[in-house]
């Protein structure tokens, strides 16, 4: 079977939710542990204001220690243009722009409405330099914690005018509640692709609220979805999206497709200490995981 490619956002979506602040040494050495383990790509931070995201203050330390490490494509998510520009200037050169498709999220997360985000989109691609990779997030796409299942038609509409402004960036389609399940997964991801044939990749970003969430990445992988989001140890959880907990994790996808013959290139029992590792955080927000299953071992030390 087709191999597929793991995004371990833990170091971003996992430790933004944790209230005690990570030492950024500790936050370096898990990312270090994870590319060991094989992991090539991460969300490694997010360029956001300190005071809505505390956890996440020293952004440009950590993009610049993994940068001259150079062991992994380093993604930086960014909520609007002039934080895509502070993430630049500091050196990114892969950021994840997200947009919430329902307003009432969008206001919530970003303080912006969905056409306003779509606007500052427009503004931080047009100043882009070149070489800049871009990936386009839709949060909510399934489901969202105010107004409820997401309508397919404006998931399209939203995504139809994204691509018109960066026809090259790679689509992720983002379970923000973890409400979604299989078969509205492969739904949605039948009609967007089939609509807009030409996107560059497109990725599934799963959340495990409700214990869906390995069963919607073979869903989106059953549809010709090749890139798969995913936290070490299920940390995680949206702070703007009430009742959302941990993302989909890192162990429990590559044992998935481990056990149906996919390629990760990821070692499974290298990631049982770094699951140790980080759900032993003070204040972590960890889901299941095969870990608990007994697939574990000693933790490693920061």
């Amino acid at each position: 079977m087709t191999a597929v490619q793991i995004v371990e956002v833990g170091p971003r979506d996992g430790f933004q939710n944790i209230g005690p602040f990570i030492p950024t040494e500790t936050k370096i050495a898990v990312i270090r542990a994870l590319a060991a383990a094989g992991v090539k790509r991460m969300e490694i931070t997010s360029f956001v204001s300190p005071r809505a995201i505390p956890q996440l203050a020293d952004a440009g330390e950590v993009l610049a220690e993994v940068l001259a490490q150079g062991r992994v494509v380093p993604q930086v998510l960014v909520p609007n243009a002039r934080y895509g520009q502070k993430a630049i200037t500091a050196g990114a050169r892969f950021l994840s722009y997200v947009i919430s498709v329902s307003e009432s999220h969008s206001r919530s997360n970003v303080r912006a409405t969905p056409d306003e985000a779509l606007a500052d989109y427009a503004r931080l691609v047009a100043e882009a330099p070149n070489g800049l990779r871009m990936r386009f997030n839709l949060a909510t796409a399934f489901h969202c914690p105010f107004e409820g299942m997401t309508p397919p038609d404006a998931v399209l509409d939203l995504l139809g005018r994204a691509l018109e402004i960066c026809p090259d960036a790679e689509v992720c389609l983002c379970d923000t509640t973890g409400r979604a399940e299989p078969a509205r997964v492969a739904k949605l991801f039948t009609a967007a692709m089939a609509r807009f044939p030409d996107v560059s990749a497109w990725a599934m970003h799963a959340h495990d609220t409700y214990g869906h969430g390995t069963a919607n990445v073979r869903a989106a992988y059953d549809q010709g979805v090749r890139v798969f989001d995913s936290a070490i140890g299920g940390l995680g959880g949206c702070p703007y999206a009430p009742g959302a907990s941990g993302n989909v994790a890192t162990e429990d996808v590559v044992s998935l497709f481990r056990d149906c013959g996919v390629e990760t290139g990821v070692d499974l029992a290298a990631l049982a200490p770094i699951a140790a590792l980080v759900q032993a955080l003070p204040g972590a927000n960890c889901g299941r995981s095969v870990i608990a299953a007994g697939e574990g071992a000693a933790p490693v030390r920061a």
